[in-house]
């Protein structure tokens, strides 16, 4: 069945859980894929990545509601890219950058994650959020597309269905995961990267 446009579908709603925007709401429309990730997976991924989002430069692939992109942003991220396929939800996502104020921060970019990976790469990414529709298993295929667009020592979220086993290229550690009864998630790290103690806690 067709999924309805963002424009006419009934919208709910996800929080921006922390940082200067905490407690800012974004929408999230009735769309086919659209499932943002909930406050507790967001709250205990960004309990791991805080030592890490100072400064960052952050790639959101499958954006969404922009919850990821502009949760790392409200908690320090210097610079966002935001990619989005449906021309509705890309369009919001701009209205939810200009609503706060972010413009100079925040990237929006209309376009296939597969196709705009195989692009020269305007920047290199330290932090990428990889939460495609699950539907569509689309792992295997961005992770092999992704080299070009990240930094010497970036950092890697992957979001996929409870259960399902995600193989990643060489050169990537397991630093911390997760779960919830509908969802596996976990946060790798190249193993180019050295951490301190205390990071490894």
């Amino acid at each position: 069945m067709k999924a309805r446009s963002p424009a006419s579908a009934p919208v709910g709603q996800v929080r921006i859980i922390g940082g200067k925007w905490r407690n800012t709401k974004l929408p999230v429309p009735l769309v086919a894929g659209l499932r943002p990730s909930s406050d507790r997976v967001r709250e205990t991924l960004f309990n791991w990545l805080t030592p890490r989002l100072g400064g960052a430069r952050v790639l959101d692939l499958f954006a969404g509601s922009g919850a990821l992109g502009l949760e790392a942003v409200s908690r320090g991220a210097a610079q966002a890219t935001l990619v989005e396929r449906d021309a509705g939800l890309a369009r919001q996502l701009r209205e939810s950058v200009a609503r706060l104020g972010a413009q100079a921060q925040v990237e929006v970019v209309q376009a296939d994650a597969l196709h705009w990976l195989a692009q020269r790469p305007s920047g290199l990414a330290d932090i990428v959020f990889i939460d495609p529709p699950f539907a569509d298993g689309l792992w295997d295929s961005v992770l092999a597309g992704l080299g070009p667009h990240l930094a010497a020592d970036a950092w890697l979220y992957l979001e996929s269905p409870a259960g399902q086993t995600l193989r990643l290229p060489p050169g990537w550690l397991l630093h911390r995961e997760g779960g919830t009864r509908e969802v596996g998630f976990a946060l790798y790290r190249r193993a180019t990267v050295t951490l301190s103690p205390d990071q490894n806690a």
